[in-house]
């Protein structure tokens, strides 16, 4: 597998090596070590999560307070979607953009996300389930949303009918997020992941 830098600080995208025949294919879908390699320290799996999605389903844009945060390493097991990764830390030099990679259950790629980056998806199929590990369980007073459709943010959402949950319909725009100190800061999530390496 190959673990390659994405344009925003603390994402990566990895591309497995898929070995297959008449009966089927086999590949590594996840190695502690090159991903350890590659980001700077090893990742803490605590949870593992499946979502399955209607096409024109948007999800995100979510994040979590950090410390911990959550890393999140995901996967399209079934369908595609556009994964969208977005820099919510206040301070850093990308902050406010975002890039999407393409998941689907043909090239298999996946994206790793380290503490403070935000995350969503558009679904491009019906069924879409994606699979995501995290290093941080789940903790709802820790977690939080951008409102995906902010137009400050500008994500190009390839819909017309974008399908939100009421959650992420009712969050804030990065504004206001920022306004309200909601955010973290791009110091603080550099020192926590700093920290995991020791």
């Amino acid at each position: 597998m190959k673990v390659t830098p994405l344009s925003i600080e603390g994402a990566w995208k990895i591309i497995p090596v898929q070995h297959g025949d008449p009966r089927g294919l086999f590949m590594e879908w996840y190695r502690h070590d090159v991903l350890a390699e590659a980001v700077g320290h090893p990742l803490h799996l605590a949870q593992g999560n499946l979502s399955v999605s209607a096409k024109d389903v948007v999800r995100g844009i979510h994040f979590a307070d950090v410390p911990p945060s959550q890393a999140k390493y995901v996967s399209c097991v079934r369908g595609a979607v556009l994964d969208v990764i977005v820099d919510l830390r206040v301070g850093s030099d990308s902050f406010g953009s975002w890039e999407f990679v393409r998941l689907d259950d043909e090239e298999r790629h996946s994206v790793y996300l380290s503490e403070g980056l935000g995350h969503g998806f558009v679904a491009l199929t019906d069924d879409a389930t994606l699979h995501y590990c995290v290093s941080a369980t789940y903790n709802p007073t820790a977690e939080h949303s951008v409102h995906p459709l902010d137009p400050d943010l500008g994500i190009e959402w390839p819909t017309d009918t974008p399908l939100l949950s009421a959650r992420d319909d009712a969050a804030p725009s990065l504004a206001e997020a920022v306004k309200t100190g909601l955010l973290p800061s791009y110091a603080e999530c550099v020192a926590y992941t700093a920290s995991l390496s020791g």
